[in-house]
């Protein structure tokens, strides 16, 4: 297997005038989690858009396991459009209201012809365990669930397909904070028993270093810096990335009340 699943490289994206990916580079290893972390607008989005054939490519390549999908929809991806599926923010919107979700999950499976009807219904019960939901869950409908629950149908679903690579976009955002934390550790745990790579895409950097084995920071559509989880998030070396890790809240008052001063003064040396 390659030691590389997904390769981008000086992908740049335009709409009109405005340069939104700017010559960017990157990396996603089989079995592991980059998170791309920066502000809304910062490019993130429209990067993960990009590989999953949802969204444009001006210049440059992607290599989706040595094969270049740039600007190339799923439909047209030569049979490697499953091996690369989504987990997108809101969980309800992603979800159609008037299906159950025994029909949710086993329509991915039925379209993409990688199993009979009959043996797509028998799977449901295996992916809902996945992720932690009751078996009777098949037959309710999404409306009949909390946000984490929806989330990991939403998960579910992407899995239905064993894929290679799951572009999470922003998928605990909607999420309160202990919701958040069941959801990641799902993602996790997932990740350990199916080897599936993420493509973790984020505005909070504490979620990102929760669940990450490297971190890309973007900032006007260019990553501005990428390496091992622990070194970015530990000791940033670029100023965005002190400003990110600064701005992310934390419990202690004390502490919270040192880094608004030292983001403050960070601020201030930008000026």
């Amino acid at each position: 297997m390659s030691d590389v699943i997904v390769e981008c490289i000086d992908v740049n994206t335009r709409f009109g005038a405005h340069h939104v990916l700017k010559n960017v580079s990157l990396t996603v290893r089989p079995g592991e989690t980059v998170g791309l972390v920066g502000e809304s607008g910062s490019g993130k989005t429209t990067l993960g858009r990009a590989i999953l054939g949802i969204g444009p490519v001006s210049s440059g390549r992607i290599l989706f396991e040595g094969q270049d999908i740039a600007g190339i929809a799923p439909r047209d991806r030569k049979g490697n459009a499953a091996s690369i599926q989504a987990v997108f923010q809101d969980p309800y919107t992603s979800l159609n209201p008037s299906m159950t979700i025994e029909d949710i999950l086993v329509e991915p499976i039925v379209a993409r012809r990688q199993a009979s009807l009959e043996d797509a219904r028998a799977r449901v019960h295996s992916l809902l365990d996945q992720v932690n939901l009751p078996s009777d869950a098949a037959n309710r409908y999404p409306r009949e669930f909390s946000g984490g629950q929806r989330q990991r149908v939403a998960i579910a679903r992407a899995l239905a397909l064993s894929p290679h690579l799951i572009v999470c976009d922003e998928p605990v955002s909607a999420l309160d904070l202990s919701t958040q934390q069941r959801v990641l550790d799902l993602f996790i745990d997932i990740q350990e028993r199916t080897g599936v790579a993420y493509l973790f895409v984020s505005h909070d950097l504490s979620v990102v270093r929760h669940i990450s084995h490297r971190v890309a920071v973007m900032r006007g559509g260019e990553i501005v810096e990428f390496g091992e989880c622990d070194q970015v998030t530990a000791d940033p070396q670029h100023d965005y990335t002190k400003r990110l890790l600064l701005a992310a809240p934390v419990a202690d008052p004390v502490r919270q009340a040192d880094r608004r001063a030292a983001l403050r003064a960070l601020n201030v040396g930008a000026a």
